[in-house]
């Protein structure tokens, strides 16, 4: 044997295994990249399509946003014609309730004139009343008087 063939027996006594091995570690290793690979491929579809349905929702949120955003503005006019009708009805109530204390304050100054010309009037009647019963009075007197002049008349007579 020569020293090449010794150096090739050697070499694949040690190397050529060796190699064999590294062969079969590189086989698996390629199988797993593979595996990984199409792993990978799939989860960029998934990914992908977590993008497309992402964009789709953010899509209908912002559909829905400005539709809450017109439906809140269109509330919000709402909200203001309301107020403002109800502005406008207090102040008719406030308007109705100056009106009704105006009329009771000049109903209460009519009862008060009427009051003050019915006191005149009983007043006037309580005097008539009081000089009829001072007539009356005066005339029983009267006639008392004449009676005991005609009955006095009558014993000095006698």
């Amino acid at each position: 044997m020569d020293l090449g063939e010794t150096i090739r027996a050697i070499f694949e006594q040690l190397i050529v295994p060796e190699l064999d091995a590294i062969r079969k570690h590189m086989a698996q290793l390629q199988v797993a990249m593979e595996h990984t690979n199409k792993r990978l491929d799939d989860m960029n579809a998934h990914l992908v399509d977590q993008s497309r349905r992402i964009d789709e929702t953010n899509k209908r949120v912002d559909d829905v946003r400005q539709e809450l955003s017109a439906r809140i503005d269109e509330t919000n006019k709402r909200i203001d014609e309301t107020n403002k009708r109800v502005d406008e009805t207090n102040n008719r109530i406030d308007t109705f309730w100056r009106d009704v204390i105006a009329r009771m304050d000049e109903t209460n100054n009519r009862m008060d004139a009427i009051r003050r010309e019915l006191t005149a009037r009983i007043d006037g009647v309580s005097a008539r009343i009081d000089a009829l019963t001072f007539a009356v009075a005066r005339r029983e007197d009267q006639e008392r008087l004449e009676r005991r002049l005609a009955e006095l008349e009558k014993e000095v007579e006698v």
